[in-house]
């Protein structure tokens, strides 16, 4: 299936790794490494030299307990990174955002995914998505931010996710948002406990039945370093290892920190699987 991100068009039905540029203070993994622009663009030529087909640019932390920030500090955050990117790099540019007033204008600067944690619930952020006319991505978070990893609880995990989702989906799809413009994400790590993750990663295949794109992000989470006892800088093969297994169960975006691991990682899973074909 293919899908168009502004003016680059990808094959969704392949497996895509997507690079993390936070332009934050605060980010759990790597908040303050890029929030100068020399400092962004920089790390976003060696996402791109790596292998990754998506930048994903943050301006406001979603970790957990995480402080909301005013619309104009994104803005002055994100905006001239998404303009850099734009003007120097081949590659699509994804806007980590819950702010319309974020979607509009980076979509003018040449952004071509707004990835919404908040799945356009925030006033305004449907006709905003809409009116840029970019593929969106709709995540799954129960609670926000601030409060999200307070006692977690789901009667099922996988059905209310994917409740959630398909809700979301309708209002898009209602408000005009084409189908062939979705991608969800089933938010691991946020609003969920480590037991909730692990359910969602063993049937994640089972989401694919809503029949959109799905994005992942298992990146140097919590999760891992609960189940391995490793600290964030520590999680590379933990991580590695939740991407294979995102690709091996149809992930169509693997959103990470170490691009040219997990880019090798995605090409061993797309050879076993085209020798199988």
């Amino acid at each position: 299936m293919l899908m168009n991100f502004a003016d680059r068009e990808l094959d969704m039905a392949r497996c895509h790794v997507m690079g993390i540029l936070n332009v934050t203070p605060d980010s759990f993994s790597d908040g303050g490494r890029f929030n100068s622009l020399d400092a962004a663009l920089l790390r976003a030529g060696k996402i791109v030299a790596q292998g990754a087909a998506f930048i994903d640019v943050g301006g406001e932390s979603t970790r957990p307990g995480a402080d909301p920030v005013s619309v104009q500090e994104e803005l002055d955050r994100v905006c001239p990174v998404v303009e850099a990117i734009a003007r120097e790099l081949d590659v699509v540019i994804s806007v980590d955002s819950s702010t319309p007033e974020v979607f509009r204008e980076t979509a003018r600067l040449g952004a071509g995914l707004l990835n919404d944690v908040r799945a356009l619930q925030r006033d305004g952020a449907v006709a905003a998505a809409l009116e840029t006319g970019l593929p969106v991505c709709l995540m799954h978070m129960q609670g926000q931010p601030e409060d999200m990893q307070v006692q977690p609880s789901y009667q099922s995990v996988l059905r209310e996710v994917s409740g959630f989702l398909m809700d979301r989906v309708r209002v898009a799809e209602q408000a005009g948002i084409p189908s062939d413009r979705i991608l969800l994400d089933p938010g691991f790590g946020f609003g969920k406990t480590l037991a909730h993750n692990l359910k969602l990663l063993a049937a994640m295949e089972r989401l694919q039945v809503l029949g959109y794109p799905l994005l992942v992000g298992l990146s140097r989470k919590s999760m891992l370093g609960h189940i391995t006892g490793r600290e964030v800088s520590e999680r590379l093969p933990a991580s590695l290892a939740a991407a294979t297994i995102s690709a091996l169960k149809g992930a169509s975006v693997i959103r990470v920190h170490d691009v040219s691991e997990t880019v090798d990682a995605v090409k061993v899973v797309s050879a076993m699987e085209e020798a199988g074909q």
